[in-house]
């Protein structure tokens, strides 16, 4: 049987190619699933890992991106570490009876991190591989499948043709059978196909499929007999179409990603869009393609290296370039239009016009563009890949570039630094210096994110000198706005400071009165850091009244999260509330969880300092969350410094202790001593009445990571520590 009661993982292993092609793991996995259903009461969980497909198969936190939103998480919310999105897998599954389906995996790899850690939920995998890596060492048991038997293997074609055809003779539908290797996904091609063809005799079709296994023969590989098998199948139902269809088929075999819509396949064969889905709708009948939902489509992985493959050897090597570039420029000119509502503000490419048979995606508003940046996602990052190792430089970078500021607001940055890089690598090798420079500079902006500030700096610095040698001033105001939020981010408050007034004087001579603002508000910040609060006041209200006038919601959001704190350090409890509220407000109208996160700090702040800490710890909580999701540890950190401020205040000091712990561990490993400071300070604060030698020993390393800071903010904070650690010490 297929279960397992113990909980532990089920491998079901099958012979090379035959597996997946022919063996119908997958069938017999999902009728299997759907008969004990109510075994699994909290759900089942399914993905194709595309394993043998041949693109890119899917990774396990690929994976997990698709089930935790399945379990509640917010798509944009699931952990961009693999080890932190599997460990809130195992987490939400803790107390669940769920049966978890992983279709298609090659590697181990991409299992282990899927399972869960309850017995109460079964794992079902199916793999052409053993996987002995799992039996071995994570308790799986395995079940072999073969082909079907000789009776069940004509029951199937009986059952795809029945009504279709007079009723056909045993021995020649055991004939047929056996060409197809009894393997069922061979058999329902062949039977759809005689079905089709209802007045052709069987004999007829046994011929022609022998033709077609002469050609394998001639063709051959090398591989096994159900391979062949299978091929022959493939090939037999490949020369029925219709010669358009047989076209699309095999172009088909040169999109990027396994999935696709209808307006990315129309791109590859330059066709109508009415003309494109009847033909997709031709293969979808000859099962040669899968509908997965109003207009969109995917390939089973052998159909898919089969399509490549008659591309290949059909289409002309000029007209599979000029496919491939149609499809690459249909996403290039799609996600630049979403551009337009994603990032507004951020400056076009100045793009060739799209190729003829292109027709590039449109939309109405904000929310179509984000819906159909999350849709594309996968489809665009393997763009960018494509175009890199086809030859297409020039597009790969351009891609590379559109994305940076065309994927759904809380998209992982992880997976676009590699794409980066990619761009990057494409526009030095055509030695492109301005590409260069914006792939450095959203490269640097991207490693920001993610808390990797001396590869930030590396990359504006990089940018900066290059935008210098090309005398373009704006960028080289960019880079300078940049590089002074890595020294802001760093607290090298007077560098920021100078980084963002040079910035703030080129942007005004340009009259980029966008960036100007944005600079604005950076140099807001830096005076608030350095506990310069009239002059962060007197900026702050010019920054706001600057980016209301541009309508530009981003700026405003931010120069609202800095007057909140502002307010609050002023004592003005209700106005900082209202700024915080505003802001977060604006975060969740853009659907980013990147700003709302950063932006529910001082809206906790204004309600911790308002006596609402249950509401206070609530948007810690959800500011710590997202964070983490989004990969950025600093962050996460400062959620819980302020979640140990707010139980400190309802006297609980040994959860409070715990949180400042936690947070200076954070910051010491990132490198951020002012952080640090921080929570040490008030861990020592915690401790102080219980542990006075704890609290002189924290304060004493407070002191020491004070020292070189000047601002006033900080001499503030040195003298105060001094005063407590003296007042700590034994006489």
């Amino acid at each position: 049987m297929l279960a397992d009661e113990a909980g532990r993982p089920l491998v079901i292993s099958v012979c090379v190619i035959a597996g997946t092609a022919g063996a119908g793991k997958t069938s017999l996995a999902l009728h299997w699933a759907h008969q004990v259903q109510e075994r699994f009461p909290d759900g089942q969980l399914y993905v194709n890992l595309r394993g043998y497909d041949p693109g890119e198969p899917v990774t396990a936190q690929e994976a997990l991106h698709r089930f935790l939103p399945a379990l509640g998480v917010r798509p944009d919310s699931v952990p961009q570490d693999q080890d932190t999105a599997a460990a809130l897998y195992r987490s939400l599954l803790a107390d669940r009876r769920v049966l978890v389906v992983l279709d298609n995996a090659a590697t181990v790899a991409q299992v282990r991190p899927l399972l869960p850690g309850s017995k109460g939920c079964l794992v079902l995998v199916t793999s052409r591989s053993r996987l002995s890596g799992l039996a071995v060492r994570d308790g799986a048991r395995r079940l072999t499948l073969g082909t079907l038997p000789q009776p069940e293997a004509v029951s199937l074609l009986r059952a795809v043709t029945a009504g279709y055809r007079p009723e056909d003779d045993a021995d020649k539908l055991t004939e047929l059978a056996e060409l197809c290797a009894r393997l069922p996904l061979a058999l329902r091609i062949a039977a759809e196909r005689a079905a089709s063809q209802p007045h052709l005799r069987l004999d007829d079709l046994i011929a022609d499929l022998r033709d077609e296994s002469a050609l394998w023969d001639a063709l051959s590989t090398g591989d096994d007999e159900e391979a062949e098998a299978v091929r022959t199948v493939f090939a037999w139902s490949y020369r029925a179409l219709p010669d358009q269809a047989a076209r699309l088929f095999r172009l088909l075999g040169l999109h990027p990603g396994p999935e696709f819509g209808l307006h990315a396949a129309v791109s590859l064969g330059a066709l109508t869009p009415a003309r494109g889905r009847a033909l997709l709708d031709s293969l979808v009948g000859a099962h040669l393609l899968e509908q997965t939902g109003p207009d969109r489509y995917q390939f089973h992985d052998l159909l898919r290296a089969y399509a490549t493959d008659r591309a290949t050897r059909d289409e002309p090597a000029e007209e599979r370039n000029a496919a491939l570039r149609r499809v690459l420029d249909w996403y290039l000119h799609s996600a630049d239009a979403a551009q337009s509502w994603i990032s507004p503000a951020e400056p076009h490419l100045d793009l060739t016009p799209s190729a003829d048979g292109v027709r590039p995606q449109t939309f109405p508003g904000y929310d179509a563009a984000v819906d159909w940046a999350e849709r594309e996602d996968s489809n665009l990052l393997h763009a960018v890949r494509t175009a890199a190792t086809t030859g297409h430089g020039e597009l790969a970078w351009q891609l590379a570039a559109v994305l940076a500021n065309a994927r759904f607001p809380s998209s992982p940055t992880a997976d676009w630094l590699d794409i980066g890089r990619i761009g990057l690598a494409a526009a030095q090798r055509l030695g492109d210096r301005a590409a260069e420079a914006r792939l450095l500079t959203e490269l640097g902006m991207s490693y920001t994110r993610v808390d990797r500030l001396p590869e930030s700096h590396d990359s504006h610095h990089g940018a900066l000198l290059i935008w210098r040698e090309l005398g373009d001033r704006l960028g080289e105001a960019h880079a300078l706005n940049l590089i002074g939020l890595f020294h802001l981010r760093s607290r090298q408050l007077a560098q920021a400071a100078d980084h963002f007034e040079q910035a703030i004087e080129i942007f005004q001579e340009r009259e980029a009165a966008h960036w100007a603002a944005t600079a604005l508000s950076n140099l807001a910040s830096t005076h608030y850091g350095a506990g310069r609060l009239p002059e962060a006041a007197t900026v702050t209200r010019q920054a706001l009244q600057a980016h209301r006038a541009l309508e530009n919601p981003r700026g405003e959001g931010n120069i609202l999260r800095l007057l909140s704190q502002i307010e609050c350090e002023r004592g003005e409890t209700e106005k900082a509330l209202g700024a915080a509220r505003a802001a977060v407000d604006i975060a969740l109208v853009l659907r980013d969880h990147r700003l709302e996160g950063y932006w529910l700090l001082p809206l906790g702040d204004a309600q911790r300092a308002s006596g609402a800490l249950p509401d206070a710890l609530e948007s810690y909580q959800r500011s710590a969350t997202l964070h983490r999701r989004l990969g950025n540890r600093g962050r996460e950190a400062q959620a819980w410094q302020r979640t140990a401020l707010a139980y400190r205040t309802l006297g609980r000091d040994e959860e409070a202790a715990h949180f400042h712990r936690m947070a200076a561990t954070a910051h010491q490993e990132l490198g951020d001593p002012w952080d640090e400071a921080q929570a040490l300070d008030g861990l020592a604060a915690t401790l102080r009445a219980d542990d006075p030698a704890g609290s002189a020993r924290h304060w004493t390393r407070v002191l020491s990571l004070l020292d070189g800071y000047d601002d006033p903010r900080a001499t503030a904070l040195r003298d105060r520590v001094g005063r407590d650690l003296a007042a700590v010490r034994p006489e």
